[in-house]
């Protein structure tokens, strides 16, 4: 709506300019002091800005043209024909420049906007040849860049690369820089000098985040991981980027550098998730405790406290310490009331009965878990071991003849119940004779 009712807005206002207010013509020394020389100037200025805001940059380019002609001020005409190169309206731009009285090279801003608009029409050669004057002129970083994109695009590759070495020669910029590497890996195919420069300049002067992504870049698309770690490795030095860290992570669990990994995980603390799982596959317990408390703190979650408690007591090599096992109880617990998981069941109700706290209460949790899980091997092995427990060999036999044919029936722990059970059961044949 806004859109169409912009031109209707646009004639009334002009109409009311010229009828209401004669024209004022900008004195030098007006435009220089930027004092108000138009009575609408910034009612006109917020309208050309909001036009902006909405993408409608033909109604703000007749705006800011309009301030134009009523100041004389330059940044308006620059900013119209900015907005005529968006539309885009590259004739428009050249007729407009071409209009212009008294306008040469020592007009920078305007020979640019030519510029791009002869690139945008393909008039390449007549953009290259301002592009020259202007250049030799400036001697600005932004006008070799231009320059060498015109090169670019008649295919001029060799002539590019000359134009921007002259620009890097002249302050090392990461920007020019970047646009070699570029026209090297991309239109010349000469990979290893593309990465070469950039590694060499990174040596020199540092890894900026513009060059690192670039390598970064180059490394991914040659597949070359080991290279791309190392690039990844000092962007996150420079910005601890989450993304970085997980691209870090990603190629050390490629690799397979659980160490390595651990490493980085331990000094970024980008990944708790990630190092907590690796110290359970590591048997780490110790550390993993550490990890999953530190997790429940920062969130809340009672899963990292059933899982803290877990690893607390797999930690411990007296596992009857009574502390560490009122601990692990009282939090398996808690997290029961929360979270009927069962995995916690399991393991609440398996140290009740091994450790002879309340046998017959850590079956009733076995049960439960039994109720999620009715085919897991290892609850149906500790509802069996809580039957031993209360002498009742043959109710835990008749259990273990059906974990035996579950997976995880060979379980090392498994197996030493059930040799536990047999003998059981041997000792009640004899004790009957």
């Amino acid at each position: 709506m806004y859109k169409l009712l912009m031109p209707i807005f646009l004639l009334f206002m002009m109409s009311a300019c010229l009828y209401q207010t004669p024209q004022v013509e900008a004195t030098e020394q007006g435009v220089k002091s930027n004092k108000k020389v138009y009575e609408y100037e910034d009612s006109y200025i917020l309208f050309a800005l909001r036009a902006e805001q909405l993408r409608d940059f033909q109604s703000a380019s007749d705006i800011f043209s309009l301030l134009y002609d009523n100041t004389g001020k330059k940044e308006y005409l620059y900013r119209s024909l900015q907005n005529d190169l968006i539309v885009p309206e590259f004739n428009k731009v050249i007729t407009r420049v071409n209009a212009l009285n008294n306008v040469g090279i020592s007009d920078f801003v305007l020979m640019r906007v030519k510029i791009v608009a002869l690139m945008g029409v393909g008039r390449l050669v007549e953009a290259k040849f301002l592009a020259h004057e202007l250049l030799e002129e400036s001697e600005e970083l932004d006008d070799y860049l231009l320059l060498s994109d015109i090169h670019v695009q008649l295919r001029e590759y060799d002539n590019a690369l000359a134009v921007l070495e002259r620009a890097y020669a002249k302050n090392y910029s990461e920007k020019v820089l970047d646009t070699i590497s570029l026209v090297l890996y991309v239109h010349l195919h000469k990979t290893q000098e593309a990465i070469t420069r950039l590694e060499s300049h990174s040596r020199i002067h540092g890894c900026s985040l513009q060059i690192c992504m670039r390598l970064a870049g180059f490394y991914s698309k040659e597949n070359n991981l080991e290279a791309l770690l190392d690039v990844y490795l000092r962007i996150y030095e420079l910005e601890e980027d989450a993304n970085i860290a997980k691209k870090i992570v990603q190629i050390y669990l490629y690799k397979r550098d659980s160490l390595s990994l651990i490493s980085f995980l331990e000094n970024s603390k980008s990944d708790d998730d990630t190092l907590l799982q690796l110290y359970a596959n590591m048997k780490n317990y110790d550390k993993a405790h550490l990890v999953a408390r530190s997790l429940y703190k920062k969130t809340g979650d009672v899963s990292y406290l059933g899982r803290s408690a877990i690893y607390k007591y797999e930690s411990y090599a007296d596992k009857t310490d009574r502390i560490m096992l009122t601990q692990v109880i009282e939090n398996l617990k808690s997290v029961l009331e929360l979270n009927g998981d069962a995995l916690y069941l399991n393991y609440l109700g398996y140290i009740l009965i091994d450790h002879d706290v309340n046998i017959k209460e850590g079956m009733k949790y076995i049960e439960k878990a039994l109720e999620k899980e009715p085919n897991s091997s290892y609850y149906l092995d500790s509802l069996a071991w809580g039957h031993y427990k209360l002498g009742e060999c043959q109710e835990a036999s008749d259990i273990m003849q059906k974990v035996k044919n579950l997976e995880g029936g060979d379980n090392e722990e498994v197996l030493l119940h059930v040799k536990a059970i047999e003998q059981c059961l041997k000792m009640k044949k004899v004790g009957k004779k």
